[in-house]
């Protein structure tokens, strides 16, 4: 890296720590930052206001400023309950507006090999949820990872004993995709998770 002013080589190395920014995008941020002054304060205010306001739901683990989230406090169907892995999960699932249901937000996925394990994750909460016998449906919306489908049999396995109907996302090929180009384990998934019409 470019050496620079002490204050600019920090900025430049902070923006580096956000995912998905590397060196020149890092170094296209402070310097768009610095040409915008105006930028500098409204982005320090609004980060600085998420720090105080913004934290995790005590029910579903959802990013809120208001506990319980609006979901948790307003008029959906309790007894559908779906489990994601993180809050933008959530947002995408919402965004389809396909899911009237509640959420559970596990804060991540089974990894051992990255020392990820059921108590590291919104698991015990999870169960606590279910105990209370309102819900009769959980759909389990982990990602279509090694580590969201081993979070996925996992839950199973637990929830299945309750007497609830367990469910997971459908998956398979995309709309508007070409059949030719699909993978072959998505295009396997596609035909063994056919519906009739």
């Amino acid at each position: 890296m470019l050496h620079f002013s002490g204050s600019l080589t920090r900025l430049v190395g902070e923006l580096k720590k956000l995912p998905g920014v590397g060196e020149k995008s890092a170094l296209r941020l402070a310097f768009h930052l610095l040409k915008y002054p105006g930028n500098i304060e409204a982005l320090a205010e609004s980060l600085m206001q998420v720090k105080e306001r913004v934290r995790f739901c005590s029910v579903c683990f959802a990013i809120t400023e208001d506990d319980p989230c609006w979901i948790c406090s307003g008029e959906r169907d309790a007894a559908t309950l779906c489990v994601v892995e993180e809050p933008q999960d959530l947002l995408a699932l919402e965004r389809s507006r396909a899911f009237r249901g509640r959420y559970h937000v596990l804060q991540g996925a089974l990894s051992p090999l990255n020392g990820v394990t059921p108590r590291d994750l919104r698991i015990a909460e999870l169960m606590q949820r279910l105990e209370g016998g309102e819900v009769r449906e959980v759909l389990i919306a982990t990602n279509f990872s090694v580590e969201g489908e081993a979070t996925a049999l996992y839950l199973t396995r637990m929830i299945k004993p309750l007497g609830i109907k367990v469910t997971r996302l459908a998956h398979g090929i995309p709309i508007g995709s070409d059949l030719e180009y699909v993978d072959a384990a998505t295009v396997q998934r596609a035909v063994e998770g056919r519906s009739e019409l």
